[in-house]
């Protein structure tokens, strides 16, 4: 920034601070003489005032200061806490300013990166820049230099509780303190506060509105943060849809756009899902967001938060959009939250916001089903850059899909995602809502949920949330059974649902009654048998079939890993094998070719994964791995996997109590 540029920019801040002025505030000497001269800074430094200057510095003052002090020998209320800024005449060479340069020095390792090592140099010798200001420091050092010559400035406030902020010179400081001024202004005026910037910014949101709707998202985000930095009063709310959706959800609470009638019920659903996610939190601090809230935006309030606890809160939108939405949650309730992006993604273009402040579909986020499909990063800056609203662009590339096909993912799984092993139940022919009645425990009428695997397996622990219950019943039923409390249901593929249980217990040879036998019997109706809103399952005579897959894994020498297979239809075990340690130890039945065990656990085979893989391939089945391991399923408590002991059979109960005893009584 060059002289002439210097004095327009220092001209107009000048002007836009008198005319802010409160008038009923009475002004100091210095200040009453700024007012008057609408002017903040001083007469500029000559040649002969700035080669005496950097003698005495023994230095050559870097080029944006060097030109600042030209037009203006120094500086008042540079942002809103620094009263004076100093001039040739102030400037001076400061050592360990406030101490920060030891602190820092001493919080750095051989492996500390090169911003904070050039940060703790500059603290520790630096020329300082504030005169008078609220216990706010101002430093630049010539420890951090850029190729144009340029020392970075250093501002550290220790009331704000946060690190140095750094600026690349002193024309960027000063560019930001020009809008700090901004941003406390608006705040402190509201709408008196117009004056050109103010004028040029506004038209710049607009702008960014506009950008955004047609897809050009990431212009209207760096648009948008710079008006906020000006604080001008529309930025936050469309900021904060740009930021919830690329996956940024700190602090972005839409301002005061969320309690407007029109965007409440959308904006406030989005903040209520971030307080039942954050369980730590209190309900006072929701009521707290609504002071000064209307009486019909807080009940609203009460209400969204209230149906996102319980998981009755549906995201709804008008017109064919909203048809839409409807389609993909029926795809997505069942774990195929790919199929329901797709469906998404092709009616995005006809989305119609709710207002004028209104650039996205936010609103999904919050939805119990929907917010798993559209709360992935790629996905939601995909849905940023699709053109809506009537409005034009480029159509942006896919997203990738998050499931895998098939079902050799879960041989790659770790704990984190599934525990330790895992089994699951393919039914042929009937719907992810009929599964209950099919191999529910007894007692249970229907699915929990939806819920997440934590949530599912922390609820059934604790006997709390919908259908808890009979799942706590399930733990204190007989010692010999192996319900799984928290299993997830779902669609596997065309005709086919799934009942999956991440976390089961060992593999029991012995006792073990496969479910395939149960949840095959019963008649298989080919022409009626529609799951998740597709058309005829395709299937033969004979009755539908049933497949179970139990993995599990090498615990301890001594107990070989298992995987066991076992394929029913119409009521009748048609084959099954299991296993052990890769050799096969039991086989029943014609077990087909393609998943002939020895195929794969032999010398070059593909092992667990190469298997099921052809599981996938004879019925063509898969699992959402997505809506298993990070999404939330509908869930049951199956009844047992394992007989009762027969007759003088041996059987072992550990039971474990809670004492709140010392040890001495124990």
């Amino acid at each position: 920034m060059g002289e002439v540029a210097w004095r327009g920019f220092l001209e107009r801040w000048s002007a836009e601070w008198a005319d802010a002025w409160d008038p009923e505030q009475s002004p100091g000497e210095r200040d009453r003489e700024a007012l008057r001269e609408r002017w903040l800074g001083s007469p500029g430094a000559d040649e002969a005032r700035m080669a005496a200057v950097e003698e005495r510095l023994g230095c050559r003052l870097p080029p944006s200061y060097r030109a600042f002090l030209e037009v203006s020998d120094g500086w008042r209320h540079a942002g809103g806490f620094v009263s004076v800024l100093a001039g040739t005449g102030e400037i001076r060479w400061s050592e360990d300013v406030a101490g920060l340069g030891q602190a820092l020095r001493e919080e750095l390792d051989e492996d500390s990166p090169r911003e904070e090592v050039l940060a703790a140099a500059v603290w520790e010798r630096a020329l300082r820049l504030d005169v008078e200001s609220d216990a706010t420091y101002v430093v630049m050092g010539p420890d951090d230099v850029d190729a144009a010559g340029e020392w970075a400035v250093y501002v550290w406030a220790g009331w704000r509780a946060a690190p140095p902020e750094r600026y690349g010179s002193f024309r960027e400081f000063m560019e930001a303190m020009h809008r700090e001024f901004h941003c406390l202004e608006s705040g402190r005026s509201g709408a008196s506060f117009v004056n050109d910037t103010t004028r040029e910014q506004d038209a710049a949101v607009e702008e960014a509105r506009l950008a955004a709707l047609s897809g050009r998202y990431e212009r209207a985000e760096a648009a948008l943060e710079e008006a906020l930095a000006y604080g001008r009063p529309r930025a936050r709310g469309l900021y904060d849809q740009i930021r919830r959706l690329t996956g940024h959800t700190y602090a972005a609470d839409f301002d005061r756009l969320a309690f407007d009638p029109v965007y409440a019920p959308e904006l406030l659903a989005v903040l209520a899902a971030d307080h039942v996610r954050d369980s730590w939190k209190d309900d006072a601090a929701w009521t707290g967001l609504f002071r000064g809230a209307g009486e019909a935006v807080r009940e609203l309030g009460g209400s969204l938060l209230g149906q996102v606890r319980d998981g009755t809160y549906r995201y709804t939108a008008e017109g064919p959009f909203g048809r839409a939405v409807e389609e993909a949650r029926e795809q997505a309730r069942w774990g195929r939250t790919d199929e329901a992006w797709r469906i998404l993604r092709a009616a995005l273009p006809l989305w119609r916001p709710l207002g004028p402040e209104h650039l996205a579909p936010v609103g999904l986020l919050a939805d119990p089903f929907l917010g798993q499909v559209c709360g992935i990063p790629e996905r939601g800056r995909e849905l940023l850059a699709t053109p809506r609203a009537g409005e034009t662009g480029d159509v942006p590339v896919p997203a990738a899909d998050v499931d895998p096909p098939g079902l050799a993912w879960l041989a790659d799984a770790d704990d984190g995602e599934l525990g330790a092993g895992y089994r699951f139940v393919l039914v042929e022919g009937v719907r992810p809502d009929e599964l209950p009645e099919l191999l529910g425990a007894e007692g249970v009428s229907g699915l929990r949920g939806p819920q997440s695997r934590f949530e599912a397996l922390f609820r059934a622990g604790r006997g709390a949330g919908p259908g808890a219950a009979e799942a706590s019943e399930a733990t204190e039923a007989g010692h010999w059974e192996d319900r799984a409390v928290a299993a997830a249901v779902g669609l596997a593929g065309e005709g086919w649902s799934f009942v999956f249980d991440g976390r089961p217990q060992p593999f029991n040879a012995q006792r073990f009654v496969s479910p395939a036998v149960v949840a095959s019997g019963g008649a298989f109706d080919e022409g009626s048998a529609s799951v998740g809103g597709g058309g005829a399952v395709a299937g033969g005579r004979g009755g539908r079939r049933a497949v179970v897959v139990w993995s599990s894994p090498a615990a301890r020498p001594g107990r070989p890993g298992v995987f066991h297979l076992s394929v029913a239809r119409g009521g009748e075990e048609r084959y099954a094998f299991t296993v052990r340690g890769g050799e096969t130890t039991e086989r029943r039945g014609a077990v087909p070719e393609p998943l002939d065990p020895d195929r794969f656990f032999g010398r070059g085979g593909t092992g667990e994964a190469g298997l099921l893989d052809a599981v996938a391939g004879e019925f063509g089945v898969g699992l959402p791995r997505f809506a298993l391991t990070r999404g939330r399923a509908y869930t049951l408590t199956t009844r047992s996997w394992t007989r009762p002991p027969e007759p003088g059979e041996p059987m072992a109960v550990l039971r474990f109590v809670r004492s709140r005893g010392s040890a001495r009584d124990a």
